[in-house]
């Protein structure tokens, strides 16, 4: 059983939309801080998004903040990031994970704190 399951990503034109999930098995999302990370070609994995467990705060980075949204699904225990105004520089495998700690503020959203990983979903952004 794998513990995420990252889907919905797809070639999209610039400004449009996509919905990413991210679906978790065997273990309650509400337990855990929740984050979207993105890797374009050549680059390093990036923080991009993150929902803290303790008070439901959301984080994002100054380049997607306003155009993406982290939210939760409880009776699904799904995770989704919601990307809307998508530009070509948003081209990545986009990753979605999970830690029992972390999710303070948009500038440590670190992939080395996070444990468990979904296994990516191509989002391509081209006219």
């Amino acid at each position: 059983q794998v513990p995420l399951v990252d889907s919905g990503g797809g070639l999209v034109h610039p400004g449009g939309s996509l919905r990413l999930s991210c679906a978790a098995s065997g273990f309650n999302l509400d337990h855990y801080n929740i984050a979207w990370f993105r890797q374009a070609p050549g680059k390093e994995r990036e923080g991009v998004s993150c929902s803290s467990r303790e008070d439901g705060s959301t984080y994002s980075i100054a380049s997607v903040k306003g155009r993406f949204t982290i939210d939760r699904d409880h009776a699904k225990n799904t995770a989704y990031l919601q990307m809307d105004s998508l530009k070509p520089e948003d081209t990545a495998v986009y990753y979605c994970a999970v830690e029992s700690w972390g999710c303070v503020d948009e500038y440590t959203i670190y992939p080395q704190d996070y444990g468990t990983w979904g296994q990516g979903t191509q989002v391509v952004v081209s006219s």
